[in-house]
């Protein structure tokens, strides 16, 4: 079980588009840092590199999904294996 220093909203954090990471400033003076991928994974904590403190992202997952489309099998091929 995770403490968290705090729950952020996503929209209180900077993103930075070169490396896609979320920055929070961190009461040590360095940034909570997640990156969109993790997000994009469901991680909803953000952690300070200097310092043991993490925050809980709250953030609508749908709004990071990664739209990855994952196709059904086609119906032909089922209708053919049924007949064999």
């Amino acid at each position: 079980m995770s403490v968290f220093h705090d729950e952020v909203e996503i929209e209180d954090f900077e993103y930075d588009e070169e490396t896609e990471t979320y920055y929070f400033p961190c009461p040590c003076g360095d940034r909570f840092a997640i990156t969109k991928e993790d997000l994009e994974n469901g991680e909803e904590v953000a952690t300070c590199p200097s310092c043991s403190l993490i925050v809980r992202v709250i953030y609508d997952k749908e709004d990071f999904m990664s739209g990855e489309i994952i196709p059904a099998p086609a119906v032909e091929n089922k209708v053919e294996l049924a007949k064999t």
